[in-house]
C-alpha cells in the first residue's frame, strides 16, 4: 500500500475500486459526482445512506464501491465526503481520518491520513478522477467549517439564507434546475387515482404559532386528556366517516367501514406547526432553531424483517402499492404536510406490518414540535376516519406513530406515539421493531 499525503495523486491499477474511511466519531460516507467545472448535474449525483447507488458508485456496508466503466461520460470526478453526525463537533476535536483505497478483490492499494482538520465538520477526503483516459485517486482533505451547506454551495446547489450553524449530515441536493425536495411553499398533490385529494376544510389546523422551547415535556407523551386510554384486551373499534375517531395510545381500530367492507385504498397524513424564528433557510442547524423538517415514512415488515421502506428519497413501493406525496421541508401550509398512499388490496402478502413513522431530518427534537398529527383517511369519499394527535415535550427525534398489522388476512391499524433517537427512515428500523407485535 502507498501513503498518499494532501494534494498527491496517483494512477489507479484497476477501474473497479473501493474507497473507505476510518473516523474516531460517529460520521457517514457519502460520494459526490462532479463535471469538468466541479459541479453535480442534479440529485442523482449524490450518493449517500438514503440513496446508496448513483450511476457507476454504489455505497455498500459504509464502503464506496467505484467502477470507473460506469461512469458516465460528462463526471470527470466522484468525491468521496465524510461528514460528522453531530455537526456541533469539529474534525478537530478527534484523531485525524483515515482513508483507504483498495481493489475489487480488498488488496489495498493507496492510504491517506486526512490531517490539519480544525474547525470542519464536513470534509472531501479523497477523488477518484479522470484525466486523459487515466484514471487516479488524489488525496484531497478540503473541509468546510459551515457544514455540509458551504460543501453542496461549492458544487452547485443554491442555498437559500443557510444559517452559519452547521449541517445534517447528508441531506439530498438539488443542482438547478431543481430535480428533487421541493420549494418549501409547495403544496401537496396527490397520486392521479383516485380523485385529487381534498381534505375537509375545518381539518386544516396550521395557523403560525410561537417557538416551543423549553416547553415543558407533557406527562403522557400522544395521549389526548380526553378520552382515557382503552383498557388492556379491549376489542378493535370500527371506523365511520360520520364518526371520526380521536385515537389514544395502544387502541386498535379494524380497517372497515359501515358494514364491515373492509377499506382498501387510504392516506395516512402527516401535519405539523412550524417553529417561527425568522429567516427560513433550505438548510436548518440542528436542534435550537431553523425550520423543523419532519419526513413520514412508511417501513414494511415481513416476519419482523424489514423488506422494504418509502420514504423521501424513495416515494413508491417496488409494486406501487404505496405512495409517498412528496417531501415538506418546513410543515408550511394548511392541512396534510406529507401523505401516504397505501392500496391495502395490493399490499405484497408476505407483508404483515407497516409502521408509519416520523423523523426530524435536521436533529430538532420534537419537544421543539408542536400540533403533530397523523390521521387516516378513506382515499374514495376524501372522509377522515381517525386522527392520532401528538403533545409537544419529547426529547426524542423519531416517533412511531402507528402500526398497520395484517390479522387472519384483514388488516388493523393501532396508535403508537413512541419516541426514539434516528433522523432518517433507514435508521429508525432497529427502534421500531419493539412495536410491531
Amino acid at each position: 500500500m502507498s501513503s498518499l499525503t494532501k494534494g498527491q495523486n496517483a494512477a489507479l491499477p484497476t477501474g473497479d475500486v473501493v474507497v473507505s474511511v476510518d473516523v474516531a466519531a460517529a460520521a457517514d460516507l457519502s460520494a459526490l459526482l462532479v463535471t469538468e467545472a466541479g459541479k453535480v448535474r442534479n440529485d442523482a449525483d449524490f450518493v449517500f445512506f438514503n440513496q446508496p447507488a448513483g450511476p457507476g458508485v454504489q455505497l455498500r456496508d459504509g464502503r464506496l464501491h467505484i467502477s470507473t466503466a460506469g461512469i458516465p461520460s460528462d463526471i470527470a470526478a466522484i468525491r468521496a465526503v465524510i461528514t460528522l453526525d453531530d455537526t456541533t463537533r469539529s474534525f478537530g476535536q478527534f484523531a485525524p481520518p483515515v482513508t483507504r483505497v483498495f481493489d475489487a478483490a480488498g488488496a489495498p492499494l493507496f492510504d491517506y491520513v486526512v490531517d490539519g482538520l480544525t474547525a470542519e465538520s464536513v470534509v472531501i477526503a479523497a477523488e477518484v478522477y479522470q484525466r486523459n483516459g487515466q484514471w487516479k485517486v488524489r488525496a484531497v482533505g478540503q473541509g468546510y467549517a459551515g457544514g455540509f451547506a458551504d460543501l453542496v454551495r461549492d458544487h452547485g446547489v443554491a442555498v437559500d439564507d443557510a444559517p452559519a450553524q452547521a449541517a445534517p449530515p447528508s441531506p439530498p441536493v438539488t443542482a438547478a434546475p431543481p430535480a428533487y425536495n421541493p420549494p418549501p411553499q409547495q403544496n401537496y398533490t396527490p397520486p392521479p387515482a383516485p380523485p385529487s385529494y381534498a381534505p375537509p376544510a375545518p381539518q386544516q389546523n396550521h395557523a403560525p404559532v410561537a417557538p416551543a422551547y423549553g416547553t415543558p415535556a407533557q406527562p403522557q407523551y400522544g395521549a389526548p386528556a380526553q378520552p382515557p386510554a382503552p383498557p388492556q384486551g379491549q376489542a378493535p373499534i370500527s371506523l365511520s366517516k360520520d364518526r371520526p375517531v380521536s385515537l389514544v395510545k395502544g387502541q386498535k381500530v379494524s380497517l372497515k367501514k359501515d358494514g364491515g367492507v373492509p377499506l382498501t385504498q387510504v392516506w395516512m397524513g402527516l401535519g405539523w406547526d412550524p417553529v417561527q424564528t425568522g429567516k427560513r433557510g433550505f438548510f436548518g442547524g440542528g436542534g435550537g432553531g431553523g425550520d423543523i423538517d419532519l419526513d413520514a415514512s412508511v417501513l414494511l415488515f415481513s416476519q419482523g424483517n424489514c423488506v422494504e421502506s418509502v420514504y423521501f428519497g424513495n416515494l413508491r413501493s417496488k409494486n406501487q402499492s404505496i405512495v409517498h406525496s412528496g417531501d415538506n421541508l418546513t410543515g408550511e401550509g394548511a392541512g396534510d404536510d406529507e401523505v401516504i398512499s397505501v392500496d391495502l388490496s395490493a399490499i405484497p402478502p408476505h407483508v404483515d406490518r407497516l409502521a408509519f413513522i416520523v423523523t426530524s431530518y435536521r436533529g430538532q427534537t420534537f419537544a421543539e414540535v408542536q400540533n403533530a398529527y397523523c390521521r387516516l383517511i378513506d382515499q374514495m369519499t376524501n372522509a377522515e376516519l381517525a386522527r392520532y394527535t401528538l403533545a409537544g415535550g419529547m426529547p426524542f427525534t423519531g416517533v412511531c406513530m402507528a402500526v398497520m398489522s395484517r390479522i387472519n388476512g384483514e388488516w388493523q391499524l393501532r396508535a403508537v406515539g413512541e419516541g426514539f433517537n434516528a433522523k432518517t427512515a433507514n435508521k429508525a428500523i432497529p427502534h421500531v421493531m419493539p412495536y410491531l407485535a
